[in-house]
């Protein structure tokens, strides 16, 4: 007894649908190239085709015209004969003295003397279709392609005319035997040749549709792995320069970016429910204790409320540079537009006297135009003062400007005649909540990272050295690119 089995609704598990992908791969390459193979055969059937029928036709053009030579020749032979020579003395003496090419045969035919031949006619004149030609002379010159003993024959018959009477036929043939076996040839060599041209054919487009199937497959198994939760997946087809390697780039430039966001959105939420911790903490702890105590102190009732306000504005402000933090690796982050560079650093000057009244000085700037995001630019730089502000305690000047750098970059320099950044903590400063000394000591800690995500999302750095005034000196660093005009 056979027992038919069908397969379960379980689930494929990761090599079975990689197996799945595969097949399903080969099958459309498959189809794909036996739907080519298919038209090539078509194309290759009609070229051979049209080829042979070629090669025939211009055979039997060929014999037809050496068999209308030899009517020519004849009529001018005969036009040439002596006054009183007869026709059938013409006939003996000039088939005696012609010599013809390999297949063709001559049969003259004179009305009252019989006919006369080159050898080798026999089986020609016992044509019926010749003898009523020889029998009686046709009107006009008769060209035929005949079977005569299982062979092709080309047969030319030409009227023999005494004035306005016909006498006699002239009739050639051409055996078209060698031809049929050259036809042969030629269609066995065209066949193989085309069998070779379609193999070739098929293999290649083949290989070729694997080959880009196979990309596609892969962004298919990279996009459902990515949906089950891992980023890191990449095609990695950048050294291929056609349009299968850049498909691949650019998947893998947008698998970049959803990366990045990804973890720019898991890092502000950590960020977040990290850093309102502590606030939220202190803020629930004081009201707690004024709970307990009541309210009939007033003193402690405004003293709980401000501190509660300041922790709640510190939240804020926490939130809010969080947020700009998150949103710098979005691509509409930035609205730039042309930037008078002078105009800026000097709105910013005057908003930074508030900051540190007095203390902040504008050191030279020079006269460019930049496109840039002004509020994003401003905002950064605010930052970069704030932290010199909390760095220096108070002391020294703050200086702010900007130079053109030997390479044409363009550098807004904030510096302080604090204790500086070590060399060595640098890369610890720029990381958010990072508090190098005594930078920042009141603030949030992400004044320089905020900075440096403005700086790379215009396509520059930011870059922390040692100020002649003592102290840090930071840098936005903006590519000579972004400098459109200078005055």
């Amino acid at each position: 007894m056979v027992v038919a089995t069908r397969g379960t609704d379980a689930p494929l598990g990761r090599d079975g649908r990689r197996t799945r992908a595969r097949l399903g791969r080969f099958g459309s390459a498959g189809r794909l190239a036996a739907f080519h193979g298919l038209v090539l055969a078509v194309v290759l059937g009609a070229v051979v085709v049209a080829l042979v029928r070629d090669f025939t036709a211009s055979y039997e053009s060929l014999a037809a015209e050496s068999l209308a030579a030899e009517v020519r020749s004849f009529a001018a032979a005969a036009r040439a004969r002596p006054a009183g020579e007869g026709l059938h003395v013409l006939s003996i003496d000039y088939l005696r003295r012609h010599a013809l090419p390999t297949g063709e045969v001559l049969v003259v035919s004179d009305v009252g003397s019989g006919e006369v031949e080159t050898a080798g006619a026999r089986s020609v004149v016992a044509s019926p279709v010749v003898a009523r030609l020889l029998a009686t002379p046709p009107d006009r010159t008769v060209v035929r392609t005949l079977s005569i003993a299982s062979r092709p024959v080309e047969i030319v018959a030409a009227p023999i005319t005494a004035g306005a009477t016909r006498v006699g036929t002239f009739l050639a043939s051409s055996d078209l035997s060698s031809s049929a076996a050259q036809r042969a040839r030629v269609l066995d060599l065209s066949v193989a040749e085309a069998l070779v041209a379609l193999a070739a054919g098929v293999t290649s487009a083949f290989l070729l549709l694997r080959r880009l199937l196979g990309t596609i497959g892969r962004i298919t198994t990279t996009a459902d792995e990515i949906g089950r939760g891992r980023l890191d997946r990449r095609l990695g087809d950048a050294g291929r320069s056609d349009e299968v390697g850049e498909l691949a780039q650019t998947f893998d430039a947008m698998l970049e970016r959803i990366d990045t966001a990804m973890t720019a959105q898991r890092r502000l939420l950590a960020d977040v429910s990290h850093q309102l911790r502590t606030p939220l903490t202190i803020a629930r702890g004081h009201l707690e204790v004024l709970e307990r105590t009541g309210t009939a102190d007033q003193a402690r009732v405004d003293e709980t409320v401000t501190l509660v306000l300041d922790e709640i504005e510190h939240m804020r402000g926490l939130i809010e540079r969080l947020l700009l933090l998150g949103r710098a690796m979005e691509p509409d982050f930035l609205a730039p537009e042309p930037v008078e560079l002078r105009a800026l650093l000097a709105d910013l000057a005057e908003a930074a006297t508030v900051l540190a009244p007095g203390r902040v000085v504008l050191s030279h700037a020079p006269d460019l135009v930049v496109e840039a995001d002004p509020a994003k630019l401003r905002g950064a730089l605010l930052n970069l003062v704030d932290n010199a502000v909390r760095a220096s305690a108070g002391v020294g000047t703050i200086g702010l400007g900007a130079l053109v750098a030997d390479d044409g970059r363009l550098e807004l320099v904030v510096e302080d005649a604090g204790p500086g950044i070590p060399a060595e903590q640098v890369e610890a400063a720029l990381r958010r909540f990072a508090r190098p000394g005594a930078r920042d000591s009141d603030g949030t800690g992400l004044g320089l990272a905020i900075a440096k995500a403005v700086a790379e999302s215009h396509g520059g750095n930011l870059t922390i050295e040692r100020s002649g005034l003592g102290g840090a000196r930071v840098a936005v660093v903006l590519p000579r690119r972004l400098v459109v005009a200078r005055r």
